[in-house]
């Protein structure tokens, strides 16, 4: 008895000390945390997210391409919308009717109990105009944001837009921070550096009363958080020279880059045609963007980065750095300018050695190149033989950074393509092609694909004699330097000598006689240019012009491509404009007497192939 007696009293002491725990739970959670009541007065409670201060961007020199201007956008809550008068409040906002309709129905398939945006990028002034009133609107309120506002009229494609982010995007744990209405880069650096411009979201609880009037902060702001203003971004570019680009390119399809040799910031990034950057920006961006989308000239199309053509004869210069490498050729190797293998563009000397050929640009000269260097008997079987040699040459093509992406601080980049011979087994069957199938790779045709971004670095490489820095826009982030990946040096698989072996050759191009870049000279100045010119063939129409060049030789600062659709030879086109860029770039103007070189290239395109 006195046992059960003792169990008696030990479930008690059990029950009890259960009581006494949960008791002192229900204490903590009810008095001593505030979570559960700021949770409980929700109702009652307004969370007011503070969007940061975006990051700024700058050009090489300071100069401010890209700020932040107040805008505001006017939310709902559909759940909380009571007998709307809409007449009235489509006057206040000047709102057609319809379009009232269609935002409140969109905002209530988004949510009927969450906020989001019914008009955005309200501006001051009509800011002012509606906010008194919204006191007679309950469901509605004005979130105070930044909005993109843009210093230059240039340079649209690398900077990007900022825009509301897409629903779809809110289903992803990578913007897990976002909500509906925010806004975040959609394209360019605007989108590859969003993470650092961003900076960081505070929040803020207010009270308010069931009018919706702020009665103070919540707990003496005791939950709140503090927002952090993202990065400033200090670019590469010149944007003066950036400007003067597009105005040569004006009216024409095509690609300008410019790089510095010695470090792989890009100076000038021209796409053509373009348009003005404030156009993704600000009221009426949706319809402004759809008539870019649909005008024929496809002004959105970043060329210099997803533009991919075959490089014609620049090309060549690859090829035979491949096959000095190789060891099959010298710089005195001479071969005949042998019309039934490949016509060349013109009748000129005897290709009696490298620098006569490339100064020549001579077609059956670099057949004969790539041909001694794939076939070098290393199977019975001549298409196999080939077929190894095919293998061999494009991973050394590879290592100049073609056939994949270079890594540019821009997304949706494309890799170009340098065929291997899987490719030709797929094509035409294994041992069923041989090297006549594919020898327009030798001058830059073919299958062959670079972009312009790529071109422009192949030139970056011979100036740095064997290596390249990964282009890129953003020499500083804060008060600090690029990303490190920017700074690493990728070596080519030829040796810094072979380099030095066709650089006379390319100086002979544009100051040689009867060159054939010499509209690209900069003698008068005292500036040596090494450089290449190239007619690229184009089934569909005329052919498109390309010039690529660095200078000075002697101590490169600017490595440069151009390339303009269906304007026939480039030395006739592209050479003259890349010569204006580099002239404006290393001596900071151009010459008052140069004007005619100015209109000169600003022709059309298709009046070069005539004057050709």
């Amino acid at each position: 008895m006195q046992y059960l007696e003792g169990r008696k009293y030990v479930v008690q002491a059990i029950f009890l000390t259960v009581a006494l725990v949960f008791a002192a739970r229900l204490f903590y959670i009810q008095v001593l945390d505030g979570s559960y009541k700021l949770a409980a007065d929700r109702n009652t409670l307004q969370r007011l997210v503070q969007v940061p201060y975006r990051g700024l961007i700058y050009d090489r020199k300071g100069q401010l391409l890209v700020q932040n201007t107040p805008v505001y956008d006017l939310m709902v809550v559909p759940r909380e919308v009571k007998q709307l008068d809409s007449a009235r409040f489509c006057q206040l906002l000047q709102l057609p009717l319809e379009e009232l309709r269609a935002s409140m129905k969109a905002a209530k398939a988004f949510s009927r109990v969450k906020a989001s945006p019914l008009v955005q990028n309200l501006s001051t002034p009509e800011l002012a105009a509606i906010q008194d009133n919204l006191i007679d609107f309950p469901g509605f309120s004005i979130k105070a944001r930044m909005a993109r506002s843009y210093q230059t009229q240039n340079l649209a494609h690398a900077l990007g837009y900022v825009g509301s982010i897409p629903p779809t995007f809110l289903e992803k744990p990578k913007y897990a921070k976002y909500s509906p209405g925010d806004f975040l880069g959609i394209s360019g650096l605007e989108s590859f550096y969003e993470p650092i411009l961003m900076g960081r979201r505070g929040v803020q609880y207010r009270m308010v009363n069931v009018r919706g009037i702020e009665k103070g902060a919540f707990r003496g702001g005791e939950f709140d958080t503090l927002s952090v203003a993202g990065q400033d971004l200090h670019t590469s570019i010149d944007i003066d020279l950036q400007k003067y680009g597009e105005e040569l390119m004006a009216g024409k399809r095509g690609s300008i880059v410019a790089l510095d040799p010695k470090t792989g910031e890009i100076l000038a990034f021209v796409s053509s045609p373009t348009f003005e950057p404030a156009m993704l920006s600000g009221k009426g961006m949706g319809n402004r963007y759809m008539d870019l989308l649909n005008n024929p000239e496809r002004p959105l199309i970043d060329r210099p980065l997803t533009a991919s053509y075959s490089p014609g004869s620049v090309f060549k210069l690859v090829n035979e750095l491949v096959a000095l490498q190789m060891g099959v050729v010298t710089p005195q190797t001479g071969f005949d300018c042998n019309w039934k293998l490949v016509r060349c563009t013109h009748r000129h000397e005897p290709p009696r050695n490298l620098s006569v050929a490339i100064k020549n640009s001579c077609n059956p000269y670099f057949y004969q190149v790539m041909r001694t260097a794939l076939l070098r008997g290393r199977s019975r079987n001549a298409r196999e033989d080939v077929r190894l040699g095919l293998s061999e040459w494009r991973r050394q093509v590879m290592s100049f950074g073609l056939g994949d992406k270079l890594g540019v601080d821009l997304l949706n980049e494309r890799k170009g393509l340098i065929p291997s011979s899987d490719f030709y087994d797929k094509r035409y069957g294994l041992h069923r092609w041989n090297f006549r199938t594919i020898y327009s790779l030798s001058i830059g045709q073919g299958e062959m694909q670079v972009t312009g971004l790529q071109m422009a670095n192949i030139l970056a490489t011979i100036a740095n004699r064997g290596y390249y820095y990964t282009p890129h826009f953003v020499r500083g982030i804060g008060n600090g330097g690029p990303l490190p990946e920017y700074r690493e040096r990728h070596y080519t698989s030829v040796d810094q000598r072979h380099f030095e072996d066709i650089i006379p050759g390319m100086q002979e191009v544009v100051d040689g006689r009867n060159g054939t870049g010499n509209l690209a000279s900069l003698a008068q100045f005292g500036i040596s240019v090494a450089g290449k010119t190239g007619t690229v063939q184009n089934p569909h129409g005329y052919d498109h012009a390309t010039f690529a060049a660095f200078a000075p030789v002697e101590d490169p600062k600017i490595a440069i491509a151009v390339f303009i659709e269906n304007a026939g030879f480039g030395g006739t086109s592209a050479a003259p404009m890349a010569a204006l860029m580099m002239e404006k770039y290393l001596r900071g103007n151009v010459a008052p007497y140069r004007k005619r070189w100015e209109e000169w290239v600003m022709r059309p395109a298709e009046s070069f192939i005539r004057i050709h």
